[in-house]
This record gives C-alpha cells, sequence and structure tokens, in this order.
C-alpha cells in the first residue's frame, strides 16, 4: 500500500449476504487492503442483510426493520464500509427514505449514509491510497456493475488501482458498463431477459481476449461466471479485492476447489 495515515480510523466492515454466505475470502481480502491502509476493522456479528431484497420487492415495513438493525451494529464507527457497490448504495442512498414516519430514525440512518462507502471508492477517495504492492500475471477486463457506477459513482476508483498491480494488463470490453442481467431479483422475474443480457455480455468479455473477469459486485460475478462456465469458457472471474490484496491463490469464483490428494490416503 501506499502512506499510511497518521490516525488509525475505526471501520466496520459490512461483509454483504453474498460474501458471507459464498465467497469468505472478499471479506477477508476486504479488511486486509483496509488494514494495510491503517485502518482498524471490525465485523459487527449483529449484522444482517442490507434489505435491498426486500426494499427492491416493495416490502418496505421489512426492508426498514432490516436497516434498523443495520444502523445499531454499525452506527458507532468511523467508517461503514461494502466490498459491493448494490448494498452500499441500499444503504447510503435508500436507508433515509425508510424512514419518513420517524424522523429520530431518519436522522440515524442519514449519519450513517454519510459516513457509508464502497470498498474501492473508499480506498481510493477517503484513504487516498494511491498505489498496490502486489502483482497479477495475466490479462483482465472489469465490469462495472450498475450500482457501483450509476448510484455510487465508481468509474476511474478501480481502474486507477488495478494500473499499478505489477504484472496485470486491462482490456477493456466495448460494453463494460452494460448492465449483466443479474439485478437481483430481476434474474428471477424475468429469467428469460436475464438469460439474454448475460449472454451478451460473455460474448462481449470473451471479445476482449482477456483471462479474467474482475468486477466489485459478487452477484455479478457469480451471474457472468455462471455463464462463462456453461459456455465452456476458461475465464477466470474473481472480486477486485482478492487481486488488490494478493488473495487469489484459491480457486476462482464457480471453479471447482481442487481436491486434497494428500488426506485419505490410508
Amino acid at each position: 500500500m501506499s502512506e499510511t495515515p497518521a490516525r488509525s480510523i475505526s471501520v466496520g466492515l459490512f461483509a454483504t449476504c453474498l460474501v458471507d454466505l459464498t465467497r469468505p475470502s472478499v471479506g477477508f481480502a476486504s479488511a486486509k487492503l483496509m488494514e494495510d491502509a491503517g485502518c482498524r476493522v471490525s465485523v459487527p456479528q449483529a449484522q444482517s442483510c442490507c434489505g435491498q431484497p426486500a426494499y427492491n420487492a416493495g416490502d418496505n415495513a421489512d426492508a426498514a426493520a432490516i436497516a434498523a438493525n443495520v444502523i445499531g451494529a454499525f452506527e458507532g464507527f468511523d467508517y461503514v464500509v461494502a466490498p459491493s457497490g448494490s448494498c452500499a448504495g441500499m444503504i447510503k442512498h435508500h436507508f433515509v427514505g425508510l424512514f419518513e414516519d420517524d424522523p429520530v430514525m431518519a436522522a440515524r440512518a442519514g449519519a450513517l449514509s454519510a459516513k457509508t462507502h464502497e470498498l474501492i471508492s473508499f480506498l481510493t477517495d477517503v484513504l487516498q491510497v494511491d498505489g498496490i504492492e502486489c502483482a497479477y500475471d495475466g490479462t483482465v477486463t472489469y465490469h462495472d456493475s450498475c450500482s457501483s457506477l450509476r448510484e455510487m459513482k465508481i468509474k476511474d476508483q478501480p481502474r486507477a488501482l488495478l494500473s499499478r498491480v505489477s504484472g496485470l494488463s486491462l482490456k477493456e470490453s466495448e460494453e463494460s458498463e452494460t448492465c449483466c442481467g443479474f439485478g437481483g431479483l430481476f434474474c428471477v422475474k424475468y429469467p428469460d431477459i436475464s438469460g439474454h443480457m448475460v449472454d451478451a455480455k460473455v460474448d462481449d468479455i470473451l471479445a476482449t481476449g482477456a483471462d479474467t473477469l474482475l468486477a466489485g459486485d459478487l452477484g455479478c460475478l457469480m451471474n457472468m461466471a455462471g455463464r462463462l462456465h456453461r459456455r465452456g469458457s476458461e475465464v477466470r472471474v474473481r472480486h477486485i479485492a482478492e487481486v488488490l490484496a494478493g488473495m487469489t491463490d484459491g480457486p476462482a469464483i464457480g471453479a471447482p476447489a481442487p481436491l486434497d490428494t494428500d488426506k485419505d490416503k490410508n
């Protein structure tokens, strides 16, 4: 990492449901990146979902109850950081509106919103990290997820950090800003449309010739990894945090774990 901040700040890591349940390595990589930059990182056990599935389904009552839990778990930290533009966007842009009839909770939600950031934006825009001490041997292409790009205004930040990774070559796709078709509940409600969208996205990824696909939202990555796998592609899929933290020894997203040939030899 580059310069360490003079003051060690406290960060509550909002791990997200998908990271917690399907890709814990992203959480560990996120914590490492922030700790290397001088932060004290904690993962509150009381945290839960950000409430976005309920919110997108129009269930504002349950979304508000979930948001209240998140607020209580995280409001004591200097910052709240999520390795997901989608979850960070929910907290930052939609929590306050869930409490229109409760001024006290609305104020607490507003205070949390003000200190909530997506991971890569937090590293570059808040901590002003301008260098990464890691290496990655490969050609990567980067997908701009809808929430990161449009809600959180994240575009140049990941590319700035990737440009400093030794051995890494970035190959931009023509449709890097186009939705992959995941969209949370969208892919469940409209599977045919979602399938066509991710197929078009995979065509665009393959056209770059990159051997690795990176992004900052695990939902998008899982969606694209699944389609790439079903189409027989060997493109590796990873969260950008794993590459920046130098934690790429494990299997890529959707790839099978290697067999442990040393086990049960007897």
